[in-house]
C-alpha cells in the first residue's frame, strides 16, 4: 500500500533523492521548527512578503519529515535546490496554511 499525503490534514509530499516523503506538520514538528526558526506567525508574514530564506524553508520541511527515516538536513536542502524555490514553496504553503487554519 502506497502512502499519499492527506491535504486535509495539512500533509504534503516531497521527493528527496528519488524517495517521496510525506511531510506532516504535527504539533511536535511545528514546536521544534518554531524553536529553531522563531515565531511561525512571523514565518508566515515573511513568506507572504517573499522573504523566506533557504535555511528557513529547509528547516521547516526537515522538521515535518518523519523522524524514523528523516534524511539529513543537507539532503533536504539539496532537494529544495533541485526542485527550485517555486516548486519547494508548494509544501511550505501547505504547512503554513495548516498553521493558520488549524485542523479541520
Amino acid at each position: 500500500m502506497t502512502k499519499t499525503a492527506n491535504p486535509v490534514r495539512g500533509e504534503a509530499e516531497m521527493s528527496i533523492g528519488g524517495i517521496t516523503f510525506i511531510l506532516r506538520p504535527t504539533f511536535d514538528a511545528l514546536v521544534a521548527a518554531e524553536q529553531e526558526l522563531g515565531s511561525l506567525f512571523a514565518l508566515v508574514e515573511r513568506a507572504s512578503e517573499g522573504g523566506l530564506k533557504l535555511a528557513e524553508i529547509t528547516g521547516l520541511l526537515w522538521h515535518c519529515l518523519p523522524e524514523n527515516d528523516r534524511p539529513t538536513r543537507e539532503r533536504v536542502g539539496e532537494a529544495v535546490l533541485t526542485l527550485g524555490l517555486v516548486e519547494a514553496a508548494a509544501p511550505v504553503r501547505m504547512i503554513l496554511a495548516q498553521v493558520l487554519q488549524g485542523r479541520q
